[in-house]
């Protein structure tokens, strides 16, 4: 397999929208993507409330906005999905989305809205290893998806599932429906499926993913946030999340996604495979992060991983999982947030200059005029 490349700049708040404009340059990103086909800008909302590191930031959307206009993509949407744990409604309106994509003139869609996108059934040409069988056949994915480029917006970030997470998990929402649960005994395979479908259905691929702040920890929503100040891009799905990976102080082939996508030649997993650009010494750093433990990731693994892991379509399949779907949303939105990560999230408002900005946001809107050329401040 031919080298994969991967971008990395350093960045700070008073150029980043700029650096995102070079960040997709150096990346390849007019190469990747079909400038005839609509372009897909799929976020991530791991928690609807604002909590760093776990969410898409605003100056990651505008910026990767502002990149593509430059570069000649005119017709682009945002796509959301929901959870059983998150309110796609409520994640784009306090993590400042809404007026970022209404100044860009970039329709928000909800792959969950039967106005907006069909739920159709799919037959990949590729060997699934796992969601032929856990859905009996049945694979459904938004018929909106067909035929577009998609860009996905990843944070740098731990996962208590997948050790990491970036552009390959950022597709688990947008392709799978809300039983997308059952997935989670097998989510590594589930992660190199979902690619194999990507290859097939868009017109092209390009992940920008944001490390200004870096979530360590148990992950996607209960974290310890840390200034990292880097960006990373790729149109290799794989070899991003490699280096991200690697950024985070794990060993990417040792991740089963990463490992697997590599071996079925989706993307490149081998870091000596992976050609870096940019700010080539940033790809050298170490955070030491690890993946922590919490009374949530306790029943996570209990659930899927655990000896009850066999009860779980008798649980999870059915209409016991009802059930299960408030504890959760107990547990994060009226115990964690509140008396836990609302006071990260202020802190890190207050003394980070990252946090600052997404004030400046929450202020203005957006940073960028879209009517004045690429790169000028409002």
């Amino acid at each position: 397999m031919a080298k994969a490349t991967v971008a990395i700049l350093r960045t700070r708040p008073e150029t980043v929208i700029e650096d995102y404009q070079r960040l997709a340059e150096l990346a390849g990103l007019r190469q990747a993507l079909d400038p005839g086909a609509t372009t897909i800008l799929k976020d991530n909302i791991s928690w609807h409330f604002p909590f760093p590191a776990a969410n898409t930031t605003p100056w990651q959307l505008e910026g990767s906005i502002v990149a593509l206009r430059a570069n000649g993509f005119r017709d682009l949407a945002c796509v959301q999905n929901r959870t059983v744990v998150t309110n796609a409604f409520k994640g784009t309106d306090l993590n400042g989305y809404w007026p970022i994509c209404k100044a860009h003139d970039v329709p928000v869609l909800f792959n969950f809205k039967p106005d907006e996108m069909t739920w159709v059934e799919y037959r990949p040409k590729g060997r699934m290893l796992v969601l032929d069988r856990i859905f009996e056949g049945h694979i459904r994915i938004p018929d909106y998806l067909h035929g577009k480029n998609v860009v996905h917006l990843p944070t740098t970030k731990c996962h208590i599932y997948t050790t990491t997470t970036g552009a390959m998990k950022n597709a688990f929402g947008g392709l799978l429906s809300e039983r997308r649960h059952w997935t989670h005994s097998w989510i590594h395979e589930t992660l190199v499926d979902l690619l194999t479908i990507q290859k097939e259905i868009h017109a092209g691929l390009f992940a920008m993913m944001d490390g200004t702040t870096a979530g360590n920890g148990a992950g996607p929503r209960i974290m310890d946030p840390q200034v990292k100040n880097v960006l990373l891009a790729s149109a290799d799905q794989t070899a991003i999340d490699a280096i991200a990976a690697k950024l985070m102080g794990f060993d990417p082939l040792a991740i089963d996604y990463i490992r697997l996508a590599h071996e079925a030649g989706l993307g490149v997993g081998d870091l000596r495979e992976i050609e870096v650009v940019g700010d080539v010494d940033a790809a050298s750093e170490n955070w030491h992060f690890k993946v922590g433990k919490t009374f949530h990731s306790f029943l996570a693994w209990l659930s899927w991983y655990g000896p009850t892991r066999h009860l779980q379509k008798l649980i999870f399949h059915g209409p016991l999982a009802a059930l299960t779907y408030p504890f959760s949303e107990v547990y994060h939105d009226y115990y964690r947030w509140p008396l836990r990560e609302k006071g990260v999230y202020e802190r890190w408002l207050q003394e980070t200059d990252w946090g600052k900005l997404f004030q400046t946001y929450h202020e203005r809107g957006h940073l960028i005029e879209p009517s004045r050329p690429a790169g000028a401040a409002v």
